[in-house]
């Protein structure tokens, strides 16, 4: 499917789902409002699945890969090389990811939208690789239009292949050394905040490295000067392939109406290009952590949404989603499966 056909089909929450869950919240055997943003979440979730009580057994976390022409700048404290070794440690089992996937009961899923290497065949691995990482964004552009369509239909086409096999919620993860440059340079391009302001320190770079990194950032957005009004033209001059990908899952999961549950700071940058290409899309969003990347606040408050949790994460991968997931499993089950207080028996409010 097109990103374009995949926009179209991306319809508003539906209401009536909505009202009908916040009726049921109201004469559950508790408070009204006493569970707090469990509260809050079940009703989003209606209105995302359009089911007053929806259920999300099926659970997916698909992590996206790709590899950047920026870490020549000297971005990063690891090379290029851990990218495709970390892929390789997600499908066997071994990231923290991995572990917190199989925790959850999910299923964990890897796209290859443009590692630098060969990655061998695997069951759980999307080959869909753009080109073998990005161009060096603050030299020019890093990628082209057409690369960052392509990029985008990645992403729908990994999720679109496992909504074939069932899932009810869908988590999104990165993996990619150096991408908290183009994920910066994303959020300073759409919000047109100070680049100093939302540049942390990524994986570990010291002081000197901040200081490239901050340099290497602004250069590519003077050079490139994306247009804030167009998401595609920002990830094509400053954005990274999986950035692009996590983008395309997002949209396809609005589009076939899945909640999908947002992680760090890399992948809420591609959150924020799939809203810029529908602004509905953000509707669909679970945030699920609060990074201590200093520029993630500015990307949920881009988004008008709040996260779910706050405990100083910044490994990505998806992990921040997957613990996420355990309270959107909680809010539905809250939903549908406690008592009102009518079958319960219960005396309600006078």
């Amino acid at each position: 499917m097109t990103y374009r056909d995949t926009v179209a089909a991306i319809a508003p929450l539906d209401q009536a789902a909505m009202d009908a869950a916040r009726e049921r919240q109201a004469q559950l055997t508790k408070p009204n409002g006493s569970l707090g943003r469990l509260e809050e979440l079940s009703i989003q979730l209606a209105g995302i699945t359009g089911r007053e009580c929806p259920r999300m057994a099926r659970k997916v976390v698909i992590t996206c890969a790709g590899d950047h022409g920026v870490v020549a700048e000297g971005v990063s404290a690891f090379p290029q090389e851990v990218t495709p070794q970390m892929v390789a440690n997600i499908l066997a089992g071994g990231a923290a990811v991995s572990v917190l996937a199989r925790q959850a009961g999910a299923r964990l899923v890897v796209v290859d939208a443009g590692v630098a290497a060969q990655l061998p065949p695997h069951p759980s691995l999307y080959a869909l690789k753009v080109a073998p990482g990005t161009r060096n964004l603050a030299q020019g552009p890093a990628m082209t239009r057409e690369e960052a369509i392509r990029a985008v239909e990645a992403g729908i086409a990994a999720f679109e292949a496992e909504y074939a096999q069932g899932l009810d919620v869908v988590a999104t993860g990165e993996m990619g050394i150096g991408n908290t440059t183009p994920a910066t340079a994303i959020v300073a391009a759409l919000t047109g905040r100070p680049v100093p302001q939302l540049t942390g320190h990524g994986t570990g770079i010291d002081d000197e490295g901040m200081r490239r990194k901050i340099a290497a950032i602004e250069r590519g957005l003077a050079v490139n000067r994306p247009n804030s009004a167009d998401a595609l033209d920002v990830l094509a001059k400053v954005g990274g392939f999986e950035i692009g990908a996590i983008a395309g899952v997002v949209l396809a999961a609005a589009a076939r109406r899945v909640p999908v549950v947002v992680d760090g700071y890399i992948t809420t940058s591609g959150a924020m290009i799939a809203a810029g290409l529908c602004h509905t899309a953000a509707h669909f969003i679970i945030a699920s952590h609060r990074s201590v990347e200093v520029g993630h606040q500015a990307m949920w408050d881009y988004l008008a949404t709040q996260p779910l949790l706050d405990l100083n994460l910044h490994l990505g991968e998806g992990t921040g989603a997957v613990l996420a997931m355990h309270l959107v499993d909680a809010a539905c089950r809250i939903l549908g499966e406690m008592a009102t207080f009518s079958s319960a028996g219960v005396s309600g409010r006078a």
